[in-house]
Order: C-alpha cells, then sequence, then structure tokens
C-alpha cells in the first residue's frame, strides 16, 4: 500500500508572554465581526512560488468550496506545505492569484484572511505557552473573528474532547493526541469557513488515529466547514474526501474521486518513480 510522505513544517503559535490582564483585554473588545456559514469558494489561480532558484509550486489551479472535504497528496517535497503556506499567508507566491469568496487575498495579512474564513492547523502542535486550553481557544477566537464568544468554545471543547482539560496547561499537561485535538480546537475557534488540515493524524497511535478520523468525519457537518487535508495515508484519504488533488514537484498532476486519482498512472508514477504496468 502506498503512504504519502510529509510536507515541510512552518510554527504557528508558540511563545506567549499573555497574563491574565492581556486576556481580560482581549475579551472585552474590539471590532470584528463573527463569519457567516454561507458557501465560500477557495480558488488558485496558476500560483507559483519559488524560493531563489527552486520553483516550489508551479502554476497550481485549484478550487476548494466550503461544502467539500478535498484531500491534498503527494510525494515528499510536492510542495503540500508550501501550498497551505501561500494560502494563509505566511508564503508570498511569486506568480498567481488566490481568491476567498472573490476577493484576492494575495496581499491580505494573515489576521485579516482569518477573519475572512481562512482557518489552518499545524503539524507539529504549538500551543501557546503559559496559557490554558480555553485560554488558547479563548486568543484563537479573538484573533480570528475579533470578538469572544465562550459558548462557542464549550462546543468545541466538548466536540474535541477537551472539556476535561479546560483548565489544563496546554504546552506541558496535554499527551500527543490532546496537542492534536487542541490544534483543530484552535483553529476551529477562528470561526473559519474553510479549514486547511495539515497531517493531524501524524504520529497518532491506532486508538488516537481512530478517534480522530471519528471526529474529522463530524466536522465537516457539524461546523458548516470546508476542509483541505493534508495526509500520508491513502485508505484515510480515500474514507474521508470525496476529492483528491495530488501534487508532484510543485505542479498539480490530478484532481479527481479517490478511485480515478490513485488508479492514474501519472500518480502511481509519482511515488514508485516507475511507470504502471
Amino acid at each position: 500500500m502506498l503512504k504519502l510522505g510529509g510536507a515541510g513544517l512552518l510554527k504557528f503559535g508558540g511563545a506567549s508572554a499573555l497574563g491574565s490582564g492581556s486576556l481580560s483585554m482581549l475579551e472585552s473588545g474590539g471590532a470584528g465581526v463573527l463569519n457567516s456559514g454561507s458557501t465560500s469558494t477557495l480558488k488558485l489561480e496558476r500560483v507559483s512560488v519559488r524560493f531563489g532558484g527552486l520553483s516550489a509550486l508551479s502554476d497550481v489551479t485549484l478550487s476548494v468550496g466550503s461544502h467539500e472535504v478535498v484531500g491534498l497528496v503527494g510525494p515528499n517535497g510536492a510542495g503540500k506545505t508550501t501550498l497551505f503556506n501561500a494560502i494563509s499567508g505566511l508564503v508570498r507566491p511569486t506568480g498567481g492569484r488566490i481568491l476567498f469568496d472573490e476577493i484576492d487575498v494575495m496581499r491580505t495579512p494573515l489576521y485579516r484572511r482569518a477573519r475572512l474564513g481562512l482557518g489552518r492547523t499545524f503539524q507539529i502542535p504549538q500551543p501557546m505557552f503559559e496559557l490554558s486550553v480555553r485560554e488558547n481557544l479563548l486568543v484563537a477566537q479573538r484573533f480570528g473573528t475579533g470578538q469572544v464568544d465562550r459558548a462557542k468554545l464549550d462546543e468545541i471543547l466538548d466536540f474535541t474532547g477537551l472539556t476535561g482539560k479546560a483548565e489544563c496547561n496546554a504546552a506541558t499537561e496535554l499527551a500527543l493526541t490532546e496537542l492534536k485535538a487542541l490544534e483543530v480546537a484552535k483553529a476551529l475557534a477562528t470561526q473559519p469557513k474553510l479549514l486547511l488540515l495539515d497531517e493531524v493524524l501524524a504520529g497518532l497511535e491506532t486508538h488516537g488515529k481512530r478517534r480522530f478520523m471519528t471526529m474529522l468525519k463530524d466536522l465537516h457537518t457539524a461546523f458548516a466547514v470546508g476542509i483541505l487535508i493534508i495526509e500520508h495515508d491513502i485508505d484515510t484519504i480515500s474514507t474521508l474526501c470525496e476529492r483528491v488533488a495530488v501534487l508532484n514537484f510543485g505542479k498539480l498532476i490530478a484532481d479527481g474521486t479517490p478511485a480515478q486519482v490513485f488508479a492514474d498512472p501519472a500518480v502511481i508514477q509519482s511515488y514508485t518513480g516507475a511507470a504502471h504496468a
């Protein structure tokens, strides 16, 4: 069975010097509008990213709607995480356009993209140090929506199985499965219309993986959010996704149903290095 390799990593979050006074200030005000539940579409038009002489992405054209669950796969170094970084604003493309709800977000800062409804996770969990699980969600919610809705946070804690850990130190008192759940919870707290999930199942043992599979199956419907997910396991992608897009050497080489994509000779060759017989 083919196993899809992991992508490069970038940190989001990390250390925080926020104290209780700062958290009170976060709760107290600031302009912001909660994202609506209307259907949204992410459109990538010939997106390219270069790092010096290296072409990490080349003319990638892809669309994902908030009504969809789409898998993004490809060998190691294919450009999957670079694409997520370009969409979320950590990397600025050198060519093409990125539109969300028909708004060109190529030069839009991260917090504005979040407030438009683009959320994401990272493969390596990055809890905000010195804050509890609940406080991590509060900061994420304030960042993504400009407001605080404690009832929504309680709903997210319950959905991700973190209610019993809500007052625990997020950086020191959680197991890996719980840290992964916190990554998803923080992303949900920004109230996304489209959620980018970067290998959230990576490194989990069998029980934790089963739990996450169940949660991810329910997440799309429970929160009315579209999902674009990077994952290395073909069975997982085939179970979760109705569409799969494949990157290889920064180029989109396939886009279709799991059955179509994983039988495509070009996709098989991208992993095995040999043409399909």
